[in-house]
């Protein structure tokens, strides 16, 4: 198998797996990773390149024996500084149903509250994606923090209507000891 290739197996108690930071040679798997993953949005291999490099710090990326199982990219807004928003959640198929979109999200946060200090965690959602919707609602919940949604990007706004809408959840406020 070629290495940080997506996963395409099912995992057994022998398994490791790290969390990390992602790097310039992450964003190609990433976009694999992105393209097994519906109802994500698949984005150029480009910008998966950039989030890598531009945006590593507030991103994290699970490998499973070697091999890419999932991905959280996410960024601060410069409007926002409190804010981490997170732009896309991706675990490998064949990874669902393993915890694993919850323990990076966990990672993420914890590492994101050391370094930049936010308060709130934004995120859209499609009203068709339950899964993220779970995951949120799940990470409000272990957090204990509020969690609020509300429409935001409307069909109309991705141009033509072929697009569904986006709800924009809002999670925190998170109180940070620095």
């Amino acid at each position: 198998m070629n290495a940080r290739a997506p996963a395409t197996f099912a995992p057994t108690s022998a398994d490791h797996l790290v969390l990390r930071i992602p790097d310039r040679r992450d964003g190609a798997y990433l976009h694999d990773l992105i393209a097994a993953c519906p109802p994500l949005d698949l984005n150029s291999r480009y910008a998966y390149l950039m989030q890598c490099e531009h945006h590593a710090n507030t991103c994290v990326v699970a490998e499973f024996n070697g091999e890419l199982a999932g991905a959280i990219t996410a960024y601060i807004p410069p409007s926002q500084p409190d804010t981490l928003f997170i732009w896309q959640v991706a675990v490998a198929p064949t990874m669902q149903g393993q915890r694993l979109g919850s323990r990076m999200l966990d990672s993420l946060t914890e590492r994101c509250a050391h370094t930049h200090g936010f308060t709130t965690i934004e995120a859209t959602i499609s009203p068709s994606n339950i899964g993220s919707q779970k995951l949120f609602a799940s990470y409000a919940r272990r957090h204990h923090v509020d969690i609020k949604g509300r429409p935001y990007l409307t069909a109309v706004d991705f141009g033509g209507g072929r697009h569904e809408e986006e709800w924009l959840y809002q999670i925190g406020p998170h109180l940070h000891v620095a």
